[in-house]
């Protein structure tokens, strides 16, 4: 009769086998082997699943921003969802350099993810870094804010044509706008405009600010003729009365604006582009924490929680899967970098 286990030796012996090695050592890899087969045997028992420790969220930008919120309220859903701790941390820098790099360069185990934003279509063609949108798997676009062309209710350009005939005959300089730093990327939404209607972008002056905010109250005192930033940011001085929006570089007209017509329909531009944010994560996350991520992203979204918080805000809420999102994102590098190659923009 065969014997289930080797000979059981006396404490303290080690004894070898025929060929040399410690039967203590085999006897040990065995009785391994046996009881990991046990425990898959056992109905209930069952090997750890993902996700069976804590989340990190990385937030390229500021505590206290649009992004950082979006973020924040993601984590809370996604904790929901997950049954895990989902942590929000901010790393911030290098216009946004840091954040993303610290996304990419994580282990790809799926307990690092993060918010990706459309400033890395852009970093890379300003020299910044070699990192693009290549170096993430891209699990799902959550929000997109269109851009618009906005401004002051006094002024003499009501309407996007208007406006797109007096640049286009003023000359050089003749116009200013505004919304954030110099190559940001309501610069470069203008400029886009400006070269799909065929107007030298060299009658634009860019005026830089800190942002769409500082941008709208220069235009409203006088400073800027336009603000190309999204429609959104301009929401509290368009309901005051205050600024006037005249299109939405969108491809249909936006829910919270729906008298504000599209670029397509106010001047014939094809020019679209919106400020988006997506849910990222490293290159190489293993399929079984990829699709519980992405069901939890999905039911994330589709809560009432998710769709409120953001209409509150005034927040454009969109949806678009892996592949879809990926395309977008994927277009707008195209486009931004065409842009930013013809205005001399562009350092690669």
């Amino acid at each position: 009769m065969l014997h289930p286990f080797p000979p059981r030796l006396p404490l303290g012996r080690v004894g070898r086998n025929n060929s040399g090695g410690e039967t203590d050592m085999n006897r040990k890899t065995f009785l391994t082997g046996l009881a990991v087969s046990a425990m898959l045997a056992v109905p209930g028992v069952a090997l750890a699943e993902y996700p069976e420790r804590p989340i990190e969220l990385i937030v390229p930008w500021g505590a206290g921003g649009g992004t950082d919120a979006v973020g924040r309220i993601f984590a809370q859903l996604l904790q929901d969802e997950l049954g895990t701790p989902v942590n929000v941390v901010n790393r911030t820098g290098g216009s946004g350099v840091v954040g993303h790099s610290a996304i990419a360069g994580a282990n790809p185990d799926g307990y690092t993810i993060g918010i990706m934003t459309i400033e890395i279509d852009m970093m890379h063609w300003q020299g910044l870094t070699e990192l693009t949108y290549a170096d993430f798997d891209i699990l799902a676009m959550v929000n997109a804010d269109p851009g618009g062309l906005m401004v002051a209710s006094d002024s003499e350009y009501q309407d996007a044509a208007t406006l797109r005939d007096a640049i286009k005959a003023g000359g050089a300089g003749s116009f200013k706008g505004s919304g954030t730093g110099q190559g940001g990327i309501w610069h470069l939404g203008a400029l886009g405009w400006l070269m799909s209607e065929e107007i030298p972008v060299e009658n634009l002056t860019w005026v830089p600010s800190e942002g769409a905010a500082a941008g709208l109250t220069d235009m409203v005192a006088g400073g800027v003729n336009l603000v190309p930033s999204s429609l959104a940011e301009g929401r509290a001085l368009i309901e005051a009365g205050r600024v006037k929006p005249l299109a939405s570089m969108s491809n249909e007209r936006q829910a919270l604006f729906p008298d504000v017509p599209t670029l397509k329909e106010a001047t014939g531009s094809d020019w679209t582009l919106s400020v988006w944010r997506t849910i990222a994560a490293p290159k190489g996350m293993p399929e079984d924490a990829r699709a519980k991520l992405n069901a939890a992203i999905e039911a994330a979204y589709n809560s009432e929680t998710y769709q409120n918080f953001m209409n509150e805000r005034g927040f454009g809420l969109r949806w678009a899967g892996p592949e879809e999102a990926t395309q977008i994102v994927a277009e707008d590098d195209a486009n931004l970098g065409a842009v930013m190659k013809e205005a001399g923009l562009a350092k690669e």
